[in-house]
């Protein structure tokens, strides 16, 4: 019988072109699995077989846990100090076996011994396949509709499946079985049973690759993409750079009558791309993205990361796109925040943040709106800037003589020690749990003080407008910081739900 079996498992091994190793595990595993069964409670057996004889021992097996850890299957662990009696030097994790008498092959029921092993073979053809497949590097994986599982579907490609979930797919795009389907691999989990190639059409990736298909100046390295935004099935933008001078970016991608933007619009169903000049300079950048608007001027925030950007009115409505779309698009490709505005709101702002240096001024450094106007109109906007910025760059101002300036860089010193200090005071005064909120800077606690709000309840009172308010803070911001306070509302709720008597 053992010859036999050692027959049986050269046979499956040549017909699955699978390694001898492999089956042999697959039948050690299906002679345990048969052995299990004639022992009460949940144990724990391993068969070692001669792969040259083709004999087998059994042993049943107890994983050596520690201690304090209890145990949690008693039929298959053994604590550590009684491990030890038995083997003295054994250590935690190993394993303490038993010879047990092996089942005769010929006792076992032969449908469970078959389906254990072909289990054990298919999933090592499974693995196999997956680790042939994924050695080629293949980013986008060409098939067809194996098959609908829930909303999703399942490609098949040569001996491989993927699956292409619904929320992957470009909106309003229907496939049907036997039809042809193209997709970017996300990611391969062999752990997934059934497709462990997870699809997507809708991700920016799957559009920079078609472009690298349809550009070989891309693979060459004399092109490059930067940057992808996609509204899939509406609109996308991509940001190109040329690596060689004498590569137009932006027509290369084109290609000669549009034939190569035009083969990756085709490919996501109509979906129209705008392909955008990269550049190093941020507002460049942004003032590429947002086209066709053309924009009239520009303001860049370094510290939030944001940028005002004015149209005049023909232009506004292009900035801004349908339902917000190409703003939308341009702050994804960029990375920066853009706030479109109109020539009279932008007016409206640089007049109100005068007034606001202007107040800044006048109360913290004691001058009066005459000097506060002389420093807002050298591009002066805070007492940091005043204080530190290079004493040889204020003297240049001349309206200014050297006292003037020594003074007003004092001032501007003391003044920002004090407002230190009155901020160290302020984080003092606020309770131990808002300041070990996660998320809050010493800033925002002084900020939170400066409004009234100096408990963790104070902050999960406030309502998100009235948070913002006092930090100026964005929407997003300002709901996560309230829901955190507000953690511990239901944490208490949910303890006092199962001990009622607490």
């Amino acid at each position: 019988m053992n010859r036999e079996m050692l027959m049986l498992v050269e046979a499956i091994s040549r017909e699955k072109n699978v390694e001898l190793d492999v089956v042999f595990g697959a039948v050690e595993a299906a002679l345990a699995q048969a052995t299990k069964k004639l022992y009460p409670g949940d144990v724990d057996i391993r068969v070692a077989m001669n792969p040259d004889t083709g004999n087998y021992e059994t042993f049943r097996r107890w994983h050596v846990v520690p201690d304090e850890a209890g145990l949690q299957l008693p039929d298959q662990e053994i604590l550590h100090f009684e491990a030890k009696e038995q083997i003295p030097d054994i250590e935690v994790d190993e394993y303490i076996e038993e010879a047990v008498p092996s089942l005769p092959i010929g006792r076992i029921g032969a449908m469970a011994a078959k389906q254990v092993i072909l289990q054990k073979i298919r999933e090592a053809e499974r693995e196999m396949i997956l680790s042939d497949f994924m050695s080629r590097g293949e980013k986008i994986l060409v098939g067809t509709v194996k098959r609908l599982d829930k909303g999703d579907l399942i490609v098949e490609s040569g001996r491989v499946e993927g699956r292409l979930r619904r929320a992957d797919m470009i909106p309003k795009e229907n496939f049907r079985t036997g039809d042809r389907v193209k997709a970017y691999i996300m990611e391969v989990d062999s752990t997934l049973r059934g497709a462990p190639i997870i699809l997507s059409r809708n991700a920016p990736q799957y559009m920079v690759e078609l472009f690298r298909n349809e550009v070989p100046e891309i693979e060459q390295g004399l092109l490059e993409i930067k940057s992808c935004a996609r509204d899939a099935g509406s609109r996308a933008k991509i940001a190109v750079l040329s690596h060689d001078k004498r590569v137009d970016p932006i027509g290369t991608c084109v290609g000669v009558r549009g034939t190569r933007v035009n083969a990756v619009t085709t490919e996501l169903g109509g979906e129209r791309v705008d392909i955008v000049l990269w550049s190093e300079d941020p507002a460049q950048f942004v003032i590429g993205a947002l086209a066709p608007a053309n924009v009239s001027s520009i303001v860049v925030d370094e510290e939030r990361h944001a940028m005002d950007v004015v149209c005049d009115e023909e232009n506004l409505a292009l900035a801004i796109g349908r339902g917000g779309q190409n703003v939308r698009l341009a702050s994804e490709l960029t990375g920066w925040k853009i706030n479109i505005l109109d020539a009279a709101e932008s007016a409206e702002k640089t007049a109100n943040e005068t007034d606001a240096s202007r107040k800044l001024f006048m109360e913290k450094l004691d001058v009066d709106e005459d000097i506060a106007d002389i420093l807002i109109a050298e591009g002066f906007t805070s007492l940091e800037e005043v204080a530190y910025v290079p004493l040889q760059e204020m003297l240049e101002i001349e309206s200014f003589d050297e006292d003037t300036v020594n003074e007003l860089r004092s001032r501007a010193k003391d003044a920002l020690l004090t407002m230190e200090i009155a901020k160290e005071e302020n984080v003092e005064e606020a309770s131990q749990d808002l300041r070990d909120l996660e998320g809050l800077t010493p800033t925002l606690i002084s900020k939170l003080a400066e409004g009234g709000v100096h408990t963790l309840d104070d902050l999960a009172d406030l309502a998100v407008d009235e948070l913002i308010e006092i930090t100026a803070q964005s929407e997003a911001e300002a709901k996560t910081l309230i829901m955190k306070a507000r953690e511990h509302w239901f944490t208490e709720e949910a303890s006092t739900q199962t001990n009622p008597q607490a």
